[in-house]
């Protein structure tokens, strides 16, 4: 598998298949909204726009970067969000760089999002479709975030099926700017959890795909089978 990193602002031409990773934290935000029973997500271009789908569809639940705001039920913190009650119900995620990233590769044939809790998974599902290249967006810090970084590193290096030593990558994510601002409270709408959570390596048995719905990005969980191809777990 060929791989290619490249930041949000980097993508000129539309990749075949793309790999959006924020780990910190919409992506592992997403993952949560999931197992907490979400039946798909929303990637809403702009507060606005997550605003105007919330006011057509008062039953779907809003949340975004950033402190409490009118008219949004959450905020985009796994801490926060892993108790609550989403069975059924439809979220629109508006974030700084994970919901822009998947926007910027719309129209890619296949686009995965993803974070350390979905790694294997979203790993499997590649090698599953045996992708030949893959491009994996990297959302935050104008794509030298090193734990977005790390992780399209890790994810890449299980895709082909090698053995590829967690230990590092992770190591590299906790060392992060993302997880320093995260643990020191610098970022508003944060719980103390949000770091360990994000680093939960393959938390969730599912890989995560967006597809273009109606005009509106959606992405929701796809289950993926053991792997049965020889490859190391």
């Amino acid at each position: 598998m060929d791989a290619h990193f490249t930041g949000i602002a980097e993508v000129l031409e539309v990749p075949s298949v793309a790999v959006v990773v924020d780990v910190m934290r919409a992506y592992t935000v997403a993952a949560w909204a999931f197992a907490r029973g979400a039946e798909k997500i929303v990637l809403a271009d702009s507060p606005a726009e997550a605003l105007a789908l919330k006011a057509r569809h008062p039953d779907w639940v809003t949340l975004k970067d950033g402190p409490p705001a009118p008219g949004f039920d959450l905020v985009n913190s796994p801490g926060l969000l892993s108790s609550a009650d989403l069975g059924g119900r439809t979220v629109v995620q508006k974030t700084t760089a994970g919901t822009v990233g998947a926007l910027a590769v719309k129209d890619a044939s296949l686009v995965l999002c993803a974070g350390f809790v979905v790694a294997e998974a979203t790993a499997r599902f590649l090698r599953a479709r045996e992708c030949a290249g893959v491009t994996f967006v990297v959302t935050g810090e104008d794509g030298r975030a090193e734990e977005d970084l790390a992780c399209a590193q890790y994810i890449a290096g299980r895709a082909t099926g090698a053995v590829t030593e967690p230990a590092e990558f992770l190591r590299r994510a906790a060392g992060s700017r993302a997880a320093a601002e995260l643990g020191s409270g610098v970022r508003e709408g944060a719980h103390p959890d949000d770091v360990a959570l994000c680093l939960e390596l393959d938390r969730f048995p599912f890989a995560m795909v967006a597809t273009w719905e109606d005009s509106l990005m959606v992405l929701r969980p796809c289950a993926v089978p053991s792997p049965a191809d020889g490859a190391p777990v």
